[in-house]
């Protein structure tokens, strides 16, 4: 699904990776560990074209990513790729099922299957009943969860999770790592989680190590 081959990132002259090459299966939850400052985060955003490599190449589903122009990146992204972040990002101003219908808003999908695929992702994070409950009512794992299913209610083929449990207790960002890996495996999106804390990656199908010289097992 994923295959990532020799990305390099720099800022002026100093390199911050270079030489990152995996690849993702369909279903496939890799979590990649790092120390603060090794890149986690810049690499997400080279995986999804928002931020310039110097060196590599991304393809997903035979897409050559960073070849595309400004316009088809967009579209694709929009398209192909679902983003959790730690901060969750859910809008204040909208419900729990606008927040999570945005995605399908952006795609254009009809009215009502964009409200079926709304109340089945909800259902699918256990957050059933929760539709018209504003963000400020809701715990820390529960506005996760609304990000976790506005990030896949599109059906992404990737998903991008960014230290998705820095916020959460222990006994939380267990709950929700466990409900990632699920619905990762059953929607069949490619996964890459970038965290620091190996209870997190713990989870994971496949754990590994970023570094300035490249990425391997950790």
């Amino acid at each position: 699904m994923l295959k990532v081959h020799g990305l390099g990132k720099r800022y002026a002259e100093d390199w911050v990776f270079r030489g990152v090459s995996f690849a993702v299966a369909p279903g496939e939850l890799v979590a990649v560990l790092g120390e603060s400052g090794v890149g986690k985060s810049t690499l997400l955003n080279g995986l999804a074209g928002l931020d310039t490599v110097q060196e590599g190449q991304v393809e997903l589903a035979h897409t050559p990513v960073l070849q595309l122009d400004e316009a088809a990146l967009a579209h694709w992204r929009r398209r192909e790729v679902g983003f959790v972040f730690q901060a969750f990002h859910v809008l204040p101003h909208l419900s729990v099922a606008q927040n999570v219908a945005l995605p399908l808003m952006l795609l254009e999908v009809p009215r009502r299957e964009r409200e079926a695929r709304v109340q089945s992702m909800l259902q699918a994070v256990g957050l059933e009943g929760f539709e018209a409950r504003a963000p400020r009512t809701l715990s820390g794992g529960q506005l996760q969860r609304v990000a976790m299913a506005r990030a896949l209610v599109h059906r992404p083929s990737l998903l991008l999770a960014d230290e998705p449990t820095g916020n959460l207790d222990p006994d939380t960002a267990e709950r929700i790592i466990d409900l990632l890996r699920r619905q990762v495996h059953d929607l069949r999106a490619a996964c890459v989680l970038v965290t620091h804390s190996r209870a997190a990656a713990s989870a994971a199908d496949r754990v590994l190590q970023l570094r300035a010289t490249g990425i391997g097992p950790a």
